[in-house]
């Protein structure tokens, strides 16, 4: 029955607009792939299924933006900047910041957030970009004008199917959708369709944060003494931890398979159908163990499960470079850097979760090489965010929100010089390119400071 079909009568579809560039999603690195082509004057429509911005983020619960810091020769620093200072700068004005925490075992820094004022934050700067923002908008096909350029991206709304054009497409849809429409090659997964798993967060009210202390180090010790009397727990290093009013807690301890062990596909209608309800299951189990062993959780409860789960990894297009796990730990330099990163990678294996970090005393962050949003095959689209060109380590490390807010900068940046030189993306000068970055506020690592350096990395 899967594989029966239908035949669709011919339709005739409305054009809702042309535009100079149009963004497909609205997470992080598509937020400021939208502000930074607005910025630059371009007309800029940015597409996104929900009623609201922020992309994993916000709707599924994330609430903390990774990888902005990283361990700089022993110091934690903030090295991601630009239009992500922007956010944080209206998110501050807005008291929707805590201060950044210690994460993983208190190695590097996490910048949580209210969720609420997220939303409004980027709808605020959106609006101040002149940028256009369809809501309830779902990208469901593309249009080629030739082989290798798009003429329009289609879209299912609540007035129905239309058509969307642009000079330039960014796809910020997280899952490469654009870009697997059009042809561009990617793969899905480690090449044998292992993803990393995906989580349902949720968030608890109601403890008692004097009692509770610093419950998210007792936690983790609790499951284990658990495990070993037999109880089973979906994954190990679970991160519980207080929001802004510490009677509330996030929580991060789900771990969403199929029946059969393997990770819940982003892409396969069914298996997420089934995901977002086992991940449902999977939140009340833990959140009763979690209530009845920790002091202060006694009369907590589940104020909200994340609207939908938290996808990691789907798609991953092939570009001009692909970003690797070997390229993360040595803190690699390229010429064609747009910005950078110091997030480990972080592996969502079978039951477990698996860091590696660069090394204690190294520069502790990589360059990120424009060559990554460039697809192979399609001339006018750029792809950011987690289904960017990397390796499936690589991007276990690059798709937080740290360097999507790069990417999407990036992205944005350079769809306008291409726009005004009228060449493709590929063939935008990226020296050009890193000027408008830097005078932005972008940090590009030190590469880009020494034009005539040639890295090992990027000779490539």
């Amino acid at each position: 029955m899967q594989h029966a079909q239908i035949t669709e009568p011919s339709r005739k579809t409305p054009l809702f607009g042309e535009y100079e560039v149009v963004v497909l999603g609205g997470g992080p690195a598509g937020i400021a792939a939208a502000i930074a082509a607005g910025r630059g004057g371009r007309s800029t429509l940015l597409i996104e299924r929900y009623g609201f911005l922020g992309g994993a983020g916000t709707a599924a619960g994330l609430s903390t933006f990774c990888g902005l810091h990283a361990v700089v020769h022993g110091k934690h620093e903030q090295v991601v900047h630009g239009i992500a200072d922007d956010i944080l700068d209206r998110l501050k004005a807005m008291d929707g910041l805590n201060t950044p925490h210690l994460t993983i075992r208190d190695q590097i820094l996490a910048q949580a957030y209210d969720i609420s004022a997220y939303k409004i934050a980027a709808d605020e700067l959106l609006a101040e970009a002149k940028v256009t923002v369809l809501f309830h908008a779902f990208g469901v096909g593309a249009v080629l004008a030739s082989a290798d350029k798009i003429d329009a991206v289609l879209v299912e709304t609540k007035s129905g199917r239309f058509a969307v054009r642009a000079e330039i497409f960014v796809d910020g849809s997280g899952d490469g959708d654009l870009a697997a429409w059009t042809g561009v090659p990617y793969e899905l997964g480690d090449g044998v369709s292992n993803m990393l798993y995906p989580s349902t967060m949720f968030r608890i009210n109601g403890v008692d944060p004097d009692k509770a202390g610093r419950a998210w180090e007792l936690i983790p010790t609790l499951m284990d003494e658990a495990e070993k009397e037999g109880r089973r727990f979906p994954r190990k290093k679970p991160i519980v931890r207080p929001q802004r009013n510490p009677i509330e807690w996030r929580a991060n301890l789900t771990q969403i398979k199929n029946p059969d062990g393997s990770a819940v596909s982003g892409v396969d209608a069914r298996q997420l159908s089934y995901g977002e309800v086992e991940g449902r299951r999977q939140c009340w189990d833990v959140f009763q163990f979690i209530k009845r062993v920790t002091p202060g959780f006694e009369r907590a409860y589940i104020v909200e499960i994340a609207p939908q789960i938290g996808i990691r990894e789907t798609r991953r297009i092939i570009g001009e470079y692909v970003l690797t796990e070997k390229d993360i730990l040595a803190c690699a330099d390229f010429d064609d850097s747009i910005g950078v990163q110091g997030w480990p990678v972080e592996a969502h294996v079978k039951g477990d979760v698996k860091f590696q970090f660069a090394q204690p005393a190294s520069r502790g962050y990589n360059e990120i090489p424009y060559r990554i949003i460039v697809p192979k095959k399609i001339e006018n689209l750029f792809v950011v965010g987690r289904c960017a060109s990397m390796s499936h380590e690589g991007q276990s490390s690059a798709r937080v929100s740290g360097p999507c807010f790069v990417m999407g900068q990036a992205a944005g940046t350079a769809a306008d010089l291409a726009l005004k030189n009228k060449v493709p993306p590929r063939a935008v000068d990226v020296r050009a390119l890193q000027r408008r970055l830097a005078a932005d506020g972008a940090n590009l690592g030190p590469t880009a400071a020494e034009p005539a350096h040639a890295s090992k990395a990027s000779r490539r």
